[in-house]
């Protein structure tokens, strides 16, 4: 079976639909699904009596590397406020929160020691990524670290904690290449672009199905750092093995001033589909571009990153109508996964905003961490590394659309999937796939001048 189609039934597993069926058809990975360890119980282990248990100071200190200026600031202040929500879930005792740590106050294995996050700002440039990576171990004694969301600024990053022998985990970069690297430290627990293209163009081929959409050509636009580069690269792989014609590619530099050259191209190219790889002020410059040069694509698809983030939404209006995007979370899971309502309602008390696709990963990513750092009963690099290979966490332990956390020979999560999200009435509504929609896909684009605020 190919990848793109096992895709569909991870989410027909997170719904609890056909799990009677699952023990007989799901084959090798399904069974690592569901022997998963259940909620309430991922944290429950042995410490060794040689075990290191609490630091000294009764602190773990962890050092998160993200961009907190720059094009990509909103996406990344609103993971900080995710990531530190993890941790005050930890460090207070929530037993009404159904995640692992939440019930009891700190980290029972150490001594119940209170987690400390060390922020740092990237400014979405790896340079400074690989400084502040540095800086974190050396001057702030982090035990592990973090980050980085931009694909660019993790790769640089994290080479800087794998010559310093740190684990670190990264929830939100998708780069699908950071986990073929080789690296000893690095474990990654979001699904990487290769996935996330397998979910699109499974989401193209719907809608010609479907819809008699006959969507025959996609244009490439992308950002020209790791993040852009490589997903052009995972798209342009995939539309090959479908058979789906490529029109062109269109290279833009990250905060350009003007995008009109490029969207212009776009328009030369004349696909079907544009599916743009951009952080957020790219997105907002190339929709408004767009629109003052009256171009319009039958459908836009994007690869996530500015397209999913709601200061997109706030920023182009009604123009971003009908434009779809990759996920790994929408508010709709909330209907089927209540913890995950439960944890929106503590996000919007702090960020006055509903949960989204990357603070939801980095929720994630941290509860991961900490679930390996309380495992392994020591602030020992050596001990957590060997924690995180060992993570075995089930569907109810996270608030993902995920079958769970367990990482396979690269240390990438292989239980992570993606979903299609569609803006409509102003709000991102999961389309794709059909068994985890909550509407249905509006095919094709509306006209420019058929457009109203929703």
């Amino acid at each position: 079976m190919r990848r793109h189609q096992a895709w569909t039934w991870n989410v027909l597993a997170i719904c609890g639909l056909l799990v009677p069926m699952l023990t007989v058809l799901a084959g090798p990975v399904r069974a690592t699904a569901q022997d998963a360890t259940p909620a309430g119980t991922a944290t429950s282990v042995a410490c060794p009596p040689d075990a290191a248990g609490a630091p000294e100071g009764g602190v773990v200190r962890i050092g998160v590397i993200l961009p907190l200026s720059g094009t990509a600031a909103t996406v990344g202040n609103d993971e900080r406020a995710a990531l530190q929500l993890a941790v005050d879930l930890v460090n207070q005792d929530r037993a009404d929160v159904p995640l692992p740590l939440a019930a009891g106050a700190g980290l029972p294995n150490l001594g119940s020691a209170q987690v400390e996050l060390v922020f740092s700002d990237s400014q979405g440039q790896a340079e400074v990524g690989q400084s502040e990576a540095t800086r974190l171990i050396e001057d702030e004694n982090v035990v592990a670290l973090l980050g980085a969301y931009n694909s660019a600024v993790t790769r640089t990053a994290s080479a800087a904690a794998e010559r310093a022998g740190i684990p670190f985990l990264n929830a939100e970069s998708s780069s699908p290449d950071l986990t073929e690297q080789g690296y000893y430290w690095f474990f990654r627990t979001s699904p990487h672009d290769g996935t996330f293209s397998e979910g699109i163009y499974d989401f193209i081929e719907s809608l010609n199905a479907n819809q008699g959409a006959d969507l025959q050509s996609v244009s490439l636009l992308y950002e020209d750092t790791d993040f852009g580069v490589n997903s052009a690269a995972a798209l342009t792989a995939e539309a090959g093995e479908r058979g789906m014609a490529v029109a062109g590619e269109v290279r833009h530099a990250t905060g350009a001033a003007s995008l009109t050259s490029e969207v212009q191209a776009l328009q030369v190219q004349g696909a079907d589909v544009v599916i743009p790889s951009s952080y957020t002020t790219d997105a907002i410059l190339t929709i408004q571009t767009a629109r003052q040069l009256g171009y319009l694509p039958t459908m836009i698809v994007a690869q996530n990153a500015g397209y999913a983030d709601p200061a997109f939404v706030e920023a182009v209006g009604a123009d971003a109508e009908g434009i779809a995007t990759r996920s790994a979370f929408s508010p709709d899971i909330f209907k089927v996964k209540p913890v995950a309502g439960q944890v929106n309602d503590l996000y919007r008390a702090v960020a006055g905003k509903d949960l989204y696709d990357v603070p939801a990963r980095g929720f994630t990513g941290m509860l991961v961490l900490l679930d390996a750092i309380n495992r392994a009963c020591s602030i020992e690099p050596e001990a957590i590394h060997q924690a995180l290979v060992d993570t075995n966490l089930g569907d109810a332990d996270t608030i993902m659309p995920w079958t769970g956390v367990t990482f396979d020979e690269n240390q990438q999560n292989e239980l992570g999937l993606g979903i299609i999200v569609q803006v409509q009435d102003g709000q991102y509504r999961t389309v794709f796939p059909p068994e985890f929609a909550v509407a249905e896909p509006i095919f094709p684009l509306a006209p420019w001048d058929q457009r109203s605020a929703p």
